[in-house]
């Protein structure tokens, strides 16, 4: 079969040198053929620019959404401390002398939660709950009547800005028996 088109193939050829018609059949079909192609590298490259600036607008998204996270993981640090300090104040202390000294600090703890708030950056909830390899990292297993694996002692909270880890919760689960 392949001997008949070769066969054919040069009859073609052959007329074609003596018939002008069928020199711009062939120069048509060529050009065609060259058109078609150039065509499918333009759609190709259309598509790949149309790719390039959805990847480069999702990374500006990315970049804006994101652009706090290490000024928000060192307020953390401000947050522990402020929360460390409130937890020690004795009891006695918040009727005496120093109660406007003590609803200061209280105050700046509320505001520092408002504007982790407003700037995206949440509590990861933790005690009571399955561990989540994901939010919660077990520093020690604690004997307990809750079910094995289930969170029972918060040594540090965890946060999230939007929906990244900013720090997983420290925390002590449940022992099995």
């Amino acid at each position: 079969m392949n001997e008949r088109h070769d066969e054919a193939e040069e009859i073609r050829a052959e007329t074609a040198e003596n018939s002008p018609e069928l020199q711009e059949h062939d120069q048509f079909a060529e050009l065609q053929t060259k058109l078609e192609e150039a065509q499918q590298k333009a759609l190709y490259a259309a598509a790949e620019v149309q790719n390039v600036r959805r990847r480069a607008e999702q990374e500006k998204v990315q970049a804006v959404t994101y652009a706090n996270t290490g000024f928000a993981r060192d307020m953390l640090s401000v947050k522990d401390n402020l929360d460390r300090a409130l937890s020690h104040i004795p009891a006695g202390a918040r009727e005496g002398e120093l109660k406007n000294f003590i609803e200061g600090i209280e105050a700046t703890a509320r505001e520092l939660d408002s504007v982790f708030g407003r700037n995206g950056v949440t509590r990861v909830e933790s005690k009571g709950l399955p561990l989540d390899p994901n939010r919660h990292q077990a520093m020690i297993e604690i004997p307990s009547d809750a079910e094995p694996g289930t969170i029972v002692e918060e040594m540090q909270a965890g946060y999230v800005l939007k929906d990244r880890l900013l720090r997983p919760a420290l925390v002590g689960v449940a022992k099995a028996g």
